[in-house]
């Protein structure tokens, strides 16, 4: 059993939005075992075919306000190593997850919370969040994050926000891309939903290969022809393929297969 994150599953036989909660009050600071918890929590949503999108939050007063700092600073250079790519896997666990995914931002999002909610599809903010990768402050840098942000915001910004750690008011964050909504505070799990729900019936297996082909970049044109293909056996394509001809987009019902 979790301790640290929930899982709230749609009802058996129907199509619907799983939500992924982090809940280590009284701030959510991610640890090693919030962090792999995370991460297994997306694999066994990953599994479950009746989930559409996901939605990934922490509650009305905190999303994550960073790193463990206490738990970090015993570590040894051998431990460092050991943990090192298991908390990388476990802080792109969202963009593995083969279903659209969008993060639910309240209060904080700092340090290894913003790398989580970095590997999402969308991120959804309130109006009074600070975001920050804050690590170098503690003498540190963020292990999982700079690539991705660069690719997103650009390198020249990456490189600002991870060097000097400071952090990022919600209209900059919008201006540079770090975010792609912001709402009153009250309303930002309500938007998330809104978003996720979008995709209920959407072809979940064309979702994920498209997923799949932005996380390889687009230097793997292989994986983009392989993904293509291997749609050809799927029940969706033929559906959708077949209707689009004979009445045009959205009027078919996908099945997820």
């Amino acid at each position: 059993m979790a301790e640290f994150v929930t899982v709230d599953l749609p009802d058996t036989g129907t199509r619907g939005v799983a939500v992924l909660r982090l809940a280590r009050p009284p701030l959510n600071l991610l640890n090693v075992q919030l962090a792999r918890e995370v991460a297994a929590a997306a694999e066994a949503i990953a599994a479950q075919p009746r989930v559409a999108a996901v939605v990934v939050y922490g509650d009305e007063r905190v999303f994550c306000a960073g790193d463990d700092l206490a738990e970090l600073a015993d570590l040894d250079v051998a431990t460092a190593r050991a943990l090192a790519g298991d908390l990388q896997r476990a802080l792109s666990c969202l963009a593995r997850l083969p279903r659209p995914t969008v993060t639910a931002i309240s209060g904080y999002c700092l340090g290894g919370g913003l790398e989580l909610a970095l590997g999402a599809d969308r991120r959804i903010i309130g109006d009074n969040v600070k975001l920050g990768l804050p690590q170098i402050k503690a003498g540190l840098i963020p292990l999982q994050g700079p690539g991705r942000l660069a690719r997103l915001i650009g390198e020249s910004a990456a490189r600002d926000l991870v060097y000097t750690g400071r952090f990022v008011e919600p209209d900059e964050a919008l201006t540079l891309g770090l975010v792609d909504a912001v709402v009153p505070p009250d309303d930002v799990f309500t938007a998330a939903m809104t978003w996720a729900t979008g995709f209920l019936d959407a072809p979940t297996r064309a979702l994920a290969a498209a997923k799949a082909v932005f996380a390889a970049g687009p230097a793997d044109a292989e994986r983009a022809r392989s993904e293509w293909a291997e749609l050809f056996d799927t029940e969706d394509l033929r559906a959708g393929a077949r209707s689009y001809v004979a009445d045009g987009p959205d009027c078919v019902t996908f099945i997820g297969r």
